[in-house]
């Protein structure tokens, strides 16, 4: 039976601390689906294509052929809850930077695992490099023109560096 693991999130844009839990995602499950959550109500700074891109890269430049072919990325707007089971996935996983994190995200669980008990959520915990890094920040960083690219793969720095500050 192939595991599938369902990793959602903005990934607005994918960072580091994405990659870290991808990475180990990869180590738990058959095939990861990140399903990137689409909101008609948020401006995103990427489009969901090029989030969709931006991953498929970052996945090539940092993992094997092998791992990198095991993971898809889907859009959803949807219950999160609702695209694991659509995707046939056993699996919620999330990534936990620190006590807040892991308060919120044991809600989460909570009330997925009551609109299915058969999906499991499985909290990773991010690395101690990559700790420290949000898509929020890493945003900030760049429309303010700072250095990002201890926070991103190689493939995002440079489509960030333009996105983020237009003018230069």
């Amino acid at each position: 039976m192939t595991r599938i693991a369902l990793y959602p999130g903005s990934f607005d844009p994918v960072t580091n601390g994405h990659m870290d839990i991808l990475r180990q995602s990869l180590a738990l499950a058959d095939r990861v689906v990140v399903a990137i959550g689409i909101h008609p109500g948020k401006s995103p700074l990427f489009s969901f294509d090029e989030r969709v891109a931006l991953i498929h890269a970052s996945a090539e430049a940092e993992f094997s052929p092998e791992e990198a072919s095991r993971i898809d990325v889907i859009a959803f707007d949807d219950l999160v809850i609702n695209t694991a089971r659509s995707q046939k996935a056993g699996y919620l996983v999330r990534g936990l930077r620190d006590g807040t994190d892991l308060d919120y995200e044991m809600q989460m669980a909570g009330m997925n695992g009551t609109l299915e008990p058969d999906i499991r959520t499985i909290f990773l915990p991010a690395s101690p490099n990559v700790r420290h890094i949000t898509a929020t920040l890493v945003r900030q960083i760049a429309k303010m023109g700072g250095e990002i690219s201890a926070f991103v793969p190689e493939p995002v720095a440079e489509p960030l560096r333009r996105r983020a500050r237009p003018d230069n």
